[in-house]
């Protein structure tokens, strides 16, 4: 029977109402002994490092979350943490980065109500979780949720209430569980990484923020930002565009990326990715040095992924060579 560790750190899925709201309480065992036939899947240990509403994570927490993996990686045969909906996809995507190759499944799962809920999907989610981390074939950091099974870089809550919560955004859901199997999509099991050891990180650059175009912006936030940024990931307008109508956003940006800092683009539309050189008002920076294009990523991802990058060198090359590296299918490559 296999070994997993349950890392409990809070969210919905642990909370009971306390008269000013939800907020966690329960702990790791008292969750699991809620659901049925969980014991007959594996043996679970657990460890509670936190128990707090995911709104209160920070990337220290990641870190923290990371360690214990690290240390306890050769004990056991796979991961499960327990974590509220809200940032689980930035938490998802910062193991990603974290931990990186690992032949070991890393599962993240939560619930929409909390487990004391009659008409929860607390117990469902974690049963389905445990399933998925126990079966051979799975590999690396994925959130597993509503029956799915979706890349860790690729995750984002959809939704506030329904049950669905979580979408695969711009590649397919890995897995799906049906009952007692895990079925692959298209019938793919991945090679699996046999005795290789992760690459664990251990620093991260807290100083990235994302700032979304809006209309009449002002260019002057890119300079009242450099104080306490050393990146911003831009959201851009549609495929790629930003305001072009006097240069002042072309100067702006250019200056922050010339001063040493770092800048993404992104496009704040969901779905399919930028490209700058569609139209002429991102044409401009498709080709300046040291701005980064997030091309199909998730905003989650590129945050929790620069903010890696960062953490690790500052070389103007080597940041273009980790952030353009894809990592647990963050990004498809370019031909």
């Amino acid at each position: 029977m296999k070994r997993i560790l349950m890392i409990a750190t809070g969210g919905t899925i642990a909370s009971t109402e306390d008269g000013a709201g939800l907020a966690p309480t329960m702990t790791g065992p008292e969750l699991a002994r809620q659901v049925p036939l969980l014991d007959t899947l594996c043996e679970l240990d657990f460890v509670q490092p936190m128990n707090i509403d995911s709104t209160n994570m920070r990337p220290r927490d990641w870190l923290r979350i990371a360690a214990i993996i690290r240390e306890a990686y050769d004990a056991y045969d796979g991961f499960v943490i327990l974590h509220g909906t809200d940032t689980m996809a930035y938490t998802a995507a910062a193991l990603s980065y974290l931990i990186r190759d690992s032949e070991k499944p890393i599962v993240l799962t939560g619930s929409q109500q909390p487990m004391a809920n009659p008409f929860t999907d607390a117990k469902l989610n974690l049963y389905q979780s445990v399933l998925y981390a126990c079966d051979d074939d799975s590999q690396d950091v994925n959130v597993v949720f509503g029956a799915k099974v979706i890349c860790g870089t690729r995750a984002r809550k959809q939704r506030t209430m329904s049950f669905n919560a979580f979408t695969s955004m711009n590649y397919p859901s890995l897995a799906y569980i049906r009952g007692e199997r895990v079925v692959r999509a298209a019938g793919v099991v991945p090679a699996k990484k046999r005795g290789e050891l992760p690459t664990f990180s251990n620093s991260l650059n807290e100083r990235v923020i994302v700032l979304k175009l809006t209309p009449e912006l002002q260019p002057s936030i890119f300079s009242l930002l450099e104080r306490d940024y050393d990146a911003i990931i831009l959201e851009t307008f549609g495929i790629g565009g930003i305001p072009a109508y006097d240069g002042s956003y072309q100067q702006a940006i250019f200056d922050w990326v010339d001063s040493g800092r770092t800048l993404v683009v992104t496009t704040q539309v969901p779905e399919e990715g930028l490209d700058l050189g569609v139209y002429e008002v991102g044409h401009a920076y498709a080709e300046k040095d040291g701005i980064l294009k997030g091309d199909d990523m998730t905003t989650e991802a590129l945050v929790a992924k620069t903010m890696w990058v960062l953490g690790q060198t500052r070389d103007p090359a080597e940041v273009a060579r980790l952030f353009y590296e894809p990592i647990n299918h963050d990004r498809i490559p370019r031909a």
